[in-house]
Protein backbone atom coordinates (compact mmCIF):
# COMPACT_ATOMS: atom_id res chain seq x y z
CA UNK A 1 0.00 0.00 0.00
CA UNK A 2 1.32 3.79 -1.13
CA UNK A 3 0.78 6.15 2.23
CA UNK A 4 0.92 9.73 2.64
CA UNK A 5 2.19 11.61 5.55
CA UNK A 6 1.81 15.14 6.55
CA UNK A 7 1.10 17.65 9.28
CA UNK A 8 1.16 21.04 10.91
CA UNK A 9 -0.70 22.82 8.04
CA UNK A 10 -1.83 25.60 10.73
CA UNK A 11 -4.58 26.99 8.79
CA UNK A 12 -5.55 30.33 9.97
CA UNK A 13 -2.10 30.97 10.66
CA UNK A 14 -0.54 34.05 9.49
CA UNK A 15 2.90 35.96 8.86
CA UNK A 16 3.09 39.04 10.63
CA UNK A 17 -0.53 40.12 10.11
CA UNK A 18 -0.46 38.78 6.42
CA UNK A 19 -2.65 36.06 5.34
CA UNK A 20 -1.63 32.91 3.70
CA UNK A 21 -5.14 31.72 3.20
CA UNK A 22 -4.71 31.84 -0.46
CA UNK A 23 -1.16 30.17 -0.22
CA UNK A 24 -3.10 27.47 2.07
CA UNK A 25 -5.83 26.70 -0.59
CA UNK A 26 -3.16 26.39 -3.12
CA UNK A 27 -1.81 23.40 -1.16
CA UNK A 28 -4.89 21.72 -0.89
CA UNK A 29 -5.24 21.98 -4.36
CA UNK A 30 -1.54 20.79 -4.65
CA UNK A 31 -2.25 17.68 -2.08
CA UNK A 32 -5.40 16.55 -3.76
CA UNK A 33 -3.70 16.27 -7.26
CA UNK A 34 -0.80 14.53 -5.78
CA UNK A 35 -2.59 11.41 -3.73
CA UNK A 36 -4.60 11.02 -7.16
CA UNK A 37 -1.18 11.05 -8.93
CA UNK A 38 0.89 8.99 -6.53
CA UNK A 39 -2.09 6.26 -6.15
CA UNK A 40 -2.08 6.92 -2.06
CA UNK A 41 -4.38 4.74 -0.60
CA UNK A 42 -4.16 6.33 3.10
CA UNK A 43 -3.74 9.60 4.20
CA UNK A 44 -2.48 10.22 7.78
CA UNK A 45 -2.34 14.09 9.23
CA UNK A 46 -0.28 14.31 12.35
CA UNK A 47 -2.12 17.30 14.35
CA UNK A 48 -1.70 21.04 14.36
CA UNK A 49 -4.36 21.51 11.59
CA UNK A 50 -5.11 24.69 12.51
CA UNK A 51 -3.18 27.52 14.26
CA UNK A 52 -5.34 28.18 16.94
CA UNK A 53 -7.90 26.38 19.13
CA UNK A 54 -10.83 28.52 17.97
CA UNK A 55 -9.63 29.03 14.16
CA UNK A 56 -11.60 32.11 11.23
CA UNK A 57 -14.49 30.46 9.82
CA UNK A 58 -12.37 30.19 6.33
CA UNK A 59 -9.30 28.19 8.29
CA UNK A 60 -12.60 25.43 8.91
CA UNK A 61 -14.24 25.00 5.83
CA UNK A 62 -10.55 24.74 3.52
CA UNK A 63 -9.89 21.91 6.15
CA UNK A 64 -13.44 19.73 5.45
CA UNK A 65 -13.11 20.61 2.07
CA UNK A 66 -9.08 19.15 2.34
CA UNK A 67 -11.17 15.86 3.54
CA UNK A 68 -13.53 16.06 0.92
CA UNK A 69 -11.48 15.95 -1.51
CA UNK A 70 -8.98 13.46 0.09
CA UNK A 71 -11.50 10.91 1.13
CA UNK A 72 -12.98 11.46 -2.62
CA UNK A 73 -16.02 10.22 -2.09
CA UNK A 74 -14.73 7.41 0.80
CA UNK A 75 -12.51 5.75 -1.77
CA UNK A 76 -9.60 6.61 0.19
CA UNK A 77 -9.38 6.80 4.03
CA UNK A 78 -7.88 9.81 5.97
CA UNK A 79 -6.85 9.84 9.19
CA UNK A 80 -6.14 13.18 11.29
CA UNK A 81 -5.28 13.45 14.88
CA UNK A 82 -5.29 16.77 17.27
CA UNK A 83 -2.25 18.58 17.83
CA UNK A 84 -1.17 20.63 20.67
CA UNK A 85 -2.73 23.87 18.69
CA UNK A 86 -6.07 21.90 18.10
CA UNK A 87 -8.79 22.26 20.18
CA UNK A 88 -9.76 18.47 20.39
CA UNK A 89 -13.71 18.50 21.10
CA UNK A 90 -13.69 20.95 18.29
CA UNK A 91 -11.81 18.51 15.67
CA UNK A 92 -13.22 15.89 16.59
CA UNK A 93 -16.85 17.45 16.31
CA UNK A 94 -17.67 16.33 13.13
CA UNK A 95 -15.98 12.41 13.62
CA UNK A 96 -19.36 10.81 13.02
CA UNK A 97 -20.18 12.45 9.61
CA UNK A 98 -16.85 12.78 8.87
CA UNK A 99 -16.60 8.54 9.61
CA UNK A 100 -19.35 7.92 6.86
CA UNK A 101 -16.62 9.18 3.95
CA UNK A 102 -14.25 6.99 5.26
CA UNK A 103 -12.50 9.81 7.38
CA UNK A 104 -10.81 9.40 11.12
CA UNK A 105 -10.57 12.45 13.42
CA UNK A 106 -9.64 11.57 16.68
CA UNK A 107 -9.25 14.95 19.50
CA UNK A 108 -7.94 13.54 22.72
CA UNK A 109 -6.08 10.01 22.94
CA UNK A 110 -7.98 6.86 23.24
CA UNK A 111 -7.65 3.67 24.05
CA UNK A 112 -8.25 1.62 21.00
CA UNK A 113 -6.87 1.50 17.10
CA UNK A 114 -7.66 1.34 14.04
CA UNK A 115 -8.29 -1.72 11.32
CA UNK A 116 -8.42 0.01 8.06
CA UNK A 117 -8.91 -1.97 4.98
CA UNK A 118 -7.26 -0.75 1.58
CA UNK A 119 -9.41 -1.57 -1.10
CA UNK A 120 -6.86 -1.39 -4.08
CA UNK A 121 -4.09 -3.75 -2.59
CA UNK A 122 -6.81 -6.08 -0.26
CA UNK A 123 -4.39 -5.28 2.44
CA UNK A 124 -4.79 -3.95 5.78
CA UNK A 125 -3.15 -1.46 8.39
CA UNK A 126 -3.14 -1.46 11.86
CA UNK A 127 -3.03 1.99 13.10
CA UNK A 128 -2.79 3.52 16.81
CA UNK A 129 -3.32 7.35 15.97
CA UNK A 130 -2.11 9.41 19.82
CA UNK A 131 -3.40 12.96 19.67
CA UNK A 132 -0.83 15.48 21.50
CA UNK A 133 -0.68 13.66 24.67
CA UNK A 134 -0.53 16.50 26.97
CA UNK A 135 -0.85 15.97 31.15
CA UNK A 136 -4.34 17.90 31.02
CA UNK A 137 -5.43 15.67 27.88
CA UNK A 138 -4.40 12.65 29.62
CA UNK A 139 -6.47 13.55 32.10
CA UNK A 140 -3.56 12.47 34.66
CA UNK A 141 -0.91 14.13 37.01
CA UNK A 142 2.40 12.13 35.87
CA UNK A 143 4.19 13.35 39.04
CA UNK A 144 4.44 15.60 41.99
CA UNK A 145 8.11 16.19 41.38
CA UNK A 146 8.59 19.87 39.55
CA UNK A 147 12.23 18.35 38.23
CA UNK A 148 12.18 18.60 34.67
CA UNK A 149 14.15 15.74 34.30
CA UNK A 150 11.71 13.43 36.98
CA UNK A 151 8.91 14.91 34.52
CA UNK A 152 10.82 13.88 30.99
CA UNK A 153 10.73 10.37 32.51
CA UNK A 154 7.32 9.84 34.06
CA UNK A 155 5.81 11.57 30.93
CA UNK A 156 8.41 9.27 28.46
CA UNK A 157 7.26 6.06 30.66
CA UNK A 158 3.33 6.93 30.47
CA UNK A 159 3.72 7.53 26.84
CA UNK A 160 5.46 4.58 26.13
CA UNK A 161 3.00 2.22 28.13
CA UNK A 162 -0.02 3.66 26.41
CA UNK A 163 1.55 2.43 23.11
CA UNK A 164 2.68 -0.54 24.11
CA UNK A 165 -1.01 -1.10 25.10
CA UNK A 166 -1.60 -1.20 21.68
CA UNK A 167 1.40 -2.47 19.77
CA UNK A 168 -0.14 -5.23 21.48
CA UNK A 169 -2.29 -5.67 18.06
CA UNK A 170 0.07 -5.60 15.58
CA UNK A 171 0.72 -8.71 13.32
CA UNK A 172 2.42 -9.76 10.75
CA UNK A 173 -0.21 -10.08 8.34
CA UNK A 174 -1.16 -6.06 8.84
CA UNK A 175 1.15 -2.95 7.69
CA UNK A 176 1.35 -1.47 11.84
CA UNK A 177 1.49 2.35 12.11
CA UNK A 178 1.53 4.44 14.65
CA UNK A 179 1.02 8.73 14.38
CA UNK A 180 1.34 10.93 17.44
CA UNK A 181 1.52 14.63 17.32
CA UNK A 182 4.75 14.84 20.52
CA UNK A 183 8.48 16.42 20.60
CA UNK A 184 10.55 13.39 20.43
CA UNK A 185 14.20 13.77 21.73
CA UNK A 186 16.60 14.46 18.54
CA UNK A 187 14.35 16.35 16.79
CA UNK A 188 15.21 19.52 15.37
CA UNK A 189 12.98 22.93 16.44
CA UNK A 190 12.50 25.74 14.63
CA UNK A 191 11.01 29.51 15.92
CA UNK A 192 7.70 29.02 14.29
CA UNK A 193 6.77 25.90 16.53
CA UNK A 194 4.91 26.72 19.68
CA UNK A 195 6.64 24.94 22.66
CA UNK A 196 4.87 22.00 24.14
CA UNK A 197 7.16 21.38 26.63
CA UNK A 198 8.21 23.20 30.06
CA UNK A 199 12.05 23.20 29.29
CA UNK A 200 12.11 19.55 28.42
CA UNK A 201 9.48 18.32 30.31
CA UNK A 202 7.49 16.95 27.47
CA UNK A 203 10.42 15.18 25.12
CA UNK A 204 9.66 11.54 24.95
CA UNK A 205 12.54 9.00 24.22
CA UNK A 206 12.34 7.45 20.67
CA UNK A 207 11.93 3.94 22.84
CA UNK A 208 8.28 5.35 23.52
CA UNK A 209 7.27 5.13 20.23
CA UNK A 210 9.50 2.32 18.64
CA UNK A 211 7.60 -0.24 19.23
CA UNK A 212 7.34 -2.83 16.34
CA UNK A 213 5.48 -0.37 14.24
CA UNK A 214 6.60 -0.44 10.41
CA UNK A 215 6.65 3.34 9.97
CA UNK A 216 5.77 6.00 12.56
CA UNK A 217 4.67 9.13 11.27
CA UNK A 218 5.22 11.99 13.53
CA UNK A 219 3.97 16.14 13.68
CA UNK A 220 5.20 19.30 15.65
CA UNK A 221 8.07 20.05 14.35
CA UNK A 222 8.01 22.06 11.01
CA UNK A 223 11.77 20.73 8.96
CA UNK A 224 11.01 17.26 7.79
CA UNK A 225 13.19 14.69 9.12
CA UNK A 226 14.13 11.32 10.37
CA UNK A 227 14.24 10.57 14.35
CA UNK A 228 16.92 7.84 14.91
CA UNK A 229 15.42 5.31 16.33
CA UNK A 230 14.39 1.29 16.19
CA UNK A 231 11.66 2.29 13.81
CA UNK A 232 11.80 3.64 11.11
CA UNK A 233 10.40 7.27 12.31
CA UNK A 234 9.43 10.66 10.83
CA UNK A 235 8.32 14.15 10.62
CA UNK A 236 6.87 14.88 7.75
CA UNK A 237 7.08 19.21 8.57
CA UNK A 238 4.85 21.64 7.99
CA UNK A 239 3.73 22.34 4.25
CA UNK A 240 4.71 25.98 4.34
CA UNK A 241 7.17 28.12 6.05
CA UNK A 242 5.55 29.80 8.92
CA UNK A 243 8.55 31.72 10.36
CA UNK A 244 11.68 33.40 9.12
CA UNK A 245 13.67 30.55 10.85
CA UNK A 246 12.42 28.42 7.84
CA UNK A 247 13.68 30.86 5.42
CA UNK A 248 15.17 28.12 2.55
CA UNK A 249 13.51 25.13 3.89
CA UNK A 250 12.21 23.04 1.16
CA UNK A 251 8.78 22.07 2.30
CA UNK A 252 7.51 18.31 1.40
CA UNK A 253 4.95 15.32 2.51
CA UNK A 254 6.35 11.86 2.61
CA UNK A 255 5.12 9.05 0.93
CA UNK A 256 5.53 5.39 2.56
CA UNK A 257 5.60 2.55 -0.01
CA UNK A 258 5.02 -0.60 2.72
CA UNK A 259 3.55 -4.01 2.97
CA UNK A 260 2.78 -6.63 6.16
CA UNK A 261 6.24 -7.79 7.08
CA UNK A 262 8.66 -6.16 5.36
CA UNK A 263 10.93 -2.57 5.20
CA UNK A 264 8.79 0.55 4.83
CA UNK A 265 10.02 2.60 1.65
CA UNK A 266 9.81 6.07 2.10
CA UNK A 267 10.03 9.22 -0.54
CA UNK A 268 9.98 12.94 0.14
CA UNK A 269 8.00 14.48 -2.57
CA UNK A 270 8.41 18.11 -2.48
CA UNK A 271 5.96 20.83 -2.76
CA UNK A 272 5.50 23.75 -4.89
CA UNK A 273 2.51 25.59 -3.50
CA UNK A 274 3.63 28.88 -0.84
CA UNK A 275 5.18 32.06 -1.13
CA UNK A 276 9.16 30.95 -0.18
CA UNK A 277 10.13 33.21 2.66
CA UNK A 278 13.58 34.33 2.46
CA UNK A 279 16.19 36.81 4.07
CA UNK A 280 17.98 39.99 2.64
CA UNK A 281 20.76 41.46 4.48
CA UNK A 282 21.54 45.04 2.47
CA UNK A 283 25.57 45.60 3.96
CA UNK A 284 25.60 48.27 1.01
CA UNK A 285 22.14 50.22 2.39
CA UNK A 286 19.59 51.71 -0.02
CA UNK A 287 21.15 51.30 -3.31
CA UNK A 288 21.46 47.91 -2.87
CA UNK A 289 18.36 46.69 -2.28
CA UNK A 290 16.52 49.41 -5.15
CA UNK A 291 19.46 46.95 -7.42
CA UNK A 292 17.72 43.94 -6.06
CA UNK A 293 13.96 45.10 -6.52
CA UNK A 294 14.90 46.23 -10.53
CA UNK A 295 16.51 42.47 -11.21
CA UNK A 296 13.13 41.38 -9.73
CA UNK A 297 14.89 39.31 -7.36
CA UNK A 298 12.83 36.95 -4.99
CA UNK A 299 9.52 38.30 -7.17
CA UNK A 300 7.42 35.87 -5.20
CA UNK A 301 8.77 35.48 -1.85
CA UNK A 302 7.86 36.90 1.74
CA UNK A 303 11.31 39.14 2.77
CA UNK A 304 13.03 39.75 6.35
CA UNK A 305 14.93 42.38 5.14
CA UNK A 306 17.64 43.89 7.10
CA UNK A 307 19.46 46.99 5.69
CA UNK A 308 22.19 48.97 6.88
CA UNK A 309 22.29 52.39 7.29
CA UNK A 310 24.38 55.61 8.20
CA UNK A 311 21.32 57.72 8.75
CA UNK A 312 17.43 57.43 9.64
CA UNK A 313 15.01 55.58 7.18
CA UNK A 314 12.20 58.25 6.75
CA UNK A 315 8.83 56.89 6.57
CA UNK A 316 8.90 57.64 2.80
CA UNK A 317 11.69 55.64 2.12
CA UNK A 318 9.37 52.54 3.99
CA UNK A 319 6.72 53.47 2.06
CA UNK A 320 8.64 53.43 -1.40
CA UNK A 321 9.98 49.99 -0.52
CA UNK A 322 6.88 48.13 0.70
CA UNK A 323 5.13 49.49 -2.14
CA UNK A 324 7.89 48.13 -4.42
CA UNK A 325 7.47 44.59 -3.41
CA UNK A 326 4.36 43.42 -1.55
CA UNK A 327 6.34 40.70 0.41
CA UNK A 328 8.41 42.80 2.17
CA UNK A 329 7.19 41.94 5.73
CA UNK A 330 9.98 43.17 8.04
CA UNK A 331 12.49 46.07 7.57
CA UNK A 332 14.92 46.43 10.22
CA UNK A 333 17.47 49.29 9.55
CA UNK A 334 20.66 48.79 11.37
CA UNK A 335 22.52 51.77 12.34
CA UNK A 336 26.74 51.54 12.76
CA UNK A 337 26.33 52.31 17.07
CA UNK A 338 23.92 49.19 16.69
CA UNK A 339 27.16 47.09 14.73
CA UNK A 340 29.41 48.39 17.76
CA UNK A 341 26.77 47.08 20.87
CA UNK A 342 26.26 43.96 19.04
CA UNK A 343 30.14 43.13 18.55
CA UNK A 344 30.86 44.21 22.08
CA UNK A 345 27.80 41.85 22.96
CA UNK A 346 29.58 38.78 21.33
CA UNK A 347 32.63 39.98 22.80
CA UNK A 348 30.86 39.58 26.38
CA UNK A 349 29.99 36.22 25.74
CA UNK A 350 33.38 35.07 24.51
CA UNK A 351 34.61 37.00 27.49
CA UNK A 352 35.91 34.15 30.40
CA UNK A 353 34.04 34.42 33.36
CA UNK A 354 36.42 35.49 36.19
CA UNK A 355 37.22 38.69 33.49
CA UNK A 356 33.50 39.70 33.44
CA UNK A 357 33.28 40.14 37.28
CA UNK A 358 36.63 42.18 37.07
CA UNK A 359 34.76 44.41 34.46
CA UNK A 360 31.42 44.33 36.57
CA UNK A 361 33.41 45.19 40.00
CA UNK A 362 35.37 48.16 38.02
CA UNK A 363 31.98 49.82 36.61
CA UNK A 364 30.20 49.13 40.18
CA UNK A 365 33.06 50.79 41.87
CA UNK A 366 34.48 53.18 39.80
CA UNK A 367 37.30 51.57 38.59
CA UNK A 368 38.91 50.25 41.28
CA UNK A 369 40.33 46.30 41.28
CA UNK A 370 39.15 43.38 42.60
CA UNK A 371 41.54 41.49 44.76
CA UNK A 372 42.72 38.24 43.98
CA UNK A 373 40.83 36.28 46.70
CA UNK A 374 37.31 38.11 46.06
CA UNK A 375 38.04 37.04 42.38
CA UNK A 376 38.92 33.42 43.30
CA UNK A 377 35.36 33.60 46.13
CA UNK A 378 33.30 34.39 43.30
CA UNK A 379 34.73 31.64 41.01
CA UNK A 380 34.01 29.22 43.45
CA UNK A 381 30.87 30.45 44.43
CA UNK A 382 29.91 30.46 40.71
CA UNK A 383 30.71 26.47 40.54
CA UNK A 384 28.97 25.69 43.51
CA UNK A 385 25.70 27.06 42.41
CA UNK A 386 26.36 25.26 38.57
CA UNK A 387 27.10 22.03 40.53
CA UNK A 388 23.04 22.27 41.96
CA UNK A 389 21.80 23.11 38.73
Amino acid sequence: MRILHTADWHFGRTLEGRSRLAEQEAFVEELTHLVRDQQIDLVLVAGDVYDSVNPPAAAEQLFYDALSHLADNGSRPVAVIAGNHDHPDRLAAAAPLAQKLGVMLKGLPEDDSELIHIARTGEQARLFALPYPSESRLKELLSDDAQEETLRAAYSEKVKYIVSQQARHFGPDTVNLIMSHIYVLGGAESESERPIQVGGAYTVDTSALAMGAQYVALGHLHRPQNIKAASLMRYSGSPLAYSFSEAGQAKSVTVIDVQPGADAQLEEVFLTSGRPLTRWKAADGLSRVHLWLDEGRDKNAWIDLEIHMTESMSMEQIHTLRKAHDGIVNIRPIYPEMEAAAAAEASMRSMPMDELFRRYYARQTGGAEPETELVQLFMELLELETSHV
